[in-house]
């Protein structure tokens, strides 16, 4: 009877994830089970909520003089959030105020001497503080910069350079904008890394190329193939990146789906990248996995046709260094540390509250994060709970010095999710660099983290050996002498012996 009640709670419940039918819900009537992690082993763990849907925006109840086509790009820039609503070729600036989102103005036009002063299917905004606004024109083949009452001021437009194929149409997708000025650029059909222009327009090369992946066939047929074989062979080529976020330092980060799931769990291939000035990839990866999105790949999946790794269509760095990936084949949120720990994952495939279609942007304003769906031409507010916001000051306070605080907000998570190794491990690097060598080593070990482990078990052996030194020396001192006395008496003995 138990294993027939059992197997009717598994049907049902499959019924329900395929149906996009929240399980279960809490008494807040939020979904239990909707957050998860992956342990040491790779075993999907249940955990609270970390996020939950703040507000779900679409056309209607923004009030939009018309439904929003096909909307793909997103930024936010203080309390002003800017929608590109590519299909309708404009860009939807909101305004937040207190929990109220208001469209403010509708861009689909500007002034200056060039043509045209329209838009013709943008994808992507970067706005900056002063309301300077760089626009991926995409269909009209150009980057726009327009100051903040939309007056030209400039053009970013195909790069005239050797290195660019110009039998290419220029089609940039996504942009940023550092400090100075300068604008870093994707583009379609563009393998050669980020498009980098000085804050003058002038095209100075490209940053970040991936290194060209062949098999050793691959290699030896090229050596062996004539001239015409090799020009009618497909070329060996970098790998395309699909986003692009700039953190508070002026790092890129960027994101790719082209990859070798071969290599996936190795390691070696790489679909989140945090690189510096020069093109390295510089991200830190300690935890764990490596930043791949899901360890499982159809774990959970309430679309089961929809299998395969994740692969990020978009990613978006918090002031703490704490980033988050969406995955647009599993349409999750992945939240990282900067040490590549993951912090948490949810999401999913439907039409309920905090589920997606086909998310196409990710944007955070504060801890808040923002998704548009370019499917359901909506946008997702999500805020944190308790337990997430919880997870961000443990991890803020440890990186201000506040060990001691920052230890017991790692207690007060463990209290609500036994399950998170990260806990164990955030309170065992508090007890490190306070010193507490023999309890940071019993956190590291609950949470199987021989790295941490084996740093912090040095200290505590440095620790043991200089609390004993007396007795150490005492106990060599005592091996050393006594054999001496013992051979002395042995040879006084014989001695007496044979006198």
């Amino acid at each position: 009877m138990k294993n027939a009640i059992l197997r009717l709670s598994a049907l049902l419940c499959a019924v329900c994830l395929l149906a996009g039918i929240p399980l279960a819900q809490a008494a807040d009537g939020f979904d239990y089970a909707y957050t998860y992690t992956y342990d040491y082993w790779g075993d999907l763990r249940q955990s609270p909520d970390a996020y939950r849907v703040k507000s779900f925006l679409t056309s209607a109840d923004l009030g939009l003089d018309k439904q929003m086509v096909n909307p793909s790009g997103l930024f936010v820039q203080g309390d002003d959030i800017y929608v590109v609503d590519t299909g309708n070729n404009r860009i939807i600036q909101l305004h937040h105020d207190n929990g109220t989102y208001t469209v403010t103005r509708y861009i689909d036009s500007f002034t200056g001497d060039v043509e045209p002063l329209t838009f013709n299917g943008p994808q992507d905004i970067y706005v900056e503080e002063n309301g300077t606004m760089y626009i991926a024109d995409t269909a009209n083949n150009r980057i726009l910069k327009l100051d903040k009452d939309l007056n030209y001021i400039q053009s970013f437009l195909k790069p005239s350079d050797a290195t660019f194929d110009q039998e290419l149409s220029y089609l940039p997708t996504k942009l940023v904008a550092d400090v100075s000025g300068r604008v870093f650029a994707l583009a379609q059909n563009v393998n050669k890394g980020l498009i980098k222009y000085e804050a003058d327009a002038t095209f100075t090369g490209f940053i970040g190329a991936s290194p060209v992946k062949y098999t050793w066939y691959e290699l030896i047929w090229r050596l062996i193939s004539t001239k015409e074989q090799r020009a009618q062979q497909s070329s060996f080529v970098p790998t395309e990146y699909d986003n692009i976020a700039i953190d508070e330092k002026g790092f890129f980060y960027v994101v790719t789906q082209t990859f070798d799931e071969n290599e996936l769990m190795g390691g070696g291939a790489e679909p989140v990248r945090r690189l510096n000035s020069l093109g390295t990839n510089i991200l830190i990866e300690n935890g764990n996995w490596w930043v791949v999105g899901d360890v499982q790949w159809a774990a959970g999946d309430s679309n089961l046709s929809r299998t395969g790794p994740s692969k990020f269509v978009d990613i978006t760095v918090l002031d703490n260094d704490i980033y988050v990936a969406l995955d647009e084949t599993h349409n999750r949120l992945f939240g990282y540390d900067h040490q590549g720990n993951m912090l948490w994952a949810f999401g999913g495939l439907g039409n309920a509250v905090g589920y997606f279609n086909k998310p196409s942007a990710l944007e955070h304003m504060g801890y808040d994060l923002l998704v548009l769906d370019s499917q359901a031409a909506a946008l997702t507010i999500m805020t944190p709970t308790t337990y997430g916001q919880q997870i961000y000051e443990a991890t803020e306070l440890y990186d201000r010095g506040e060990y001691d605080a920052s230890a017991d907000t790692w207690l007060e998570v463990l209290k609500q999710n036994g399950n998170y190794d990260l806990a164990y491990i955030g309170i065992g690097r508090a007890k490190l660099q306070q010193g507490e060598y023999k309890e940071a080593c019993d956190y590291f070990k609950m949470a199987r983290d021989a790295k941490n482990y084996s740093e912090a078990f040095r200290y505590y052996r440095s620790e043991l050996v200089e609390q004993n030194i007396g007795w150490i020396f005492g106990v060599v001192a005592v091996l050393l002498v006594v054999p001496m006395i013992i051979g002395r008496i042995k040879k006084i003995k014989w001695e007496v012996e044979n006198s």
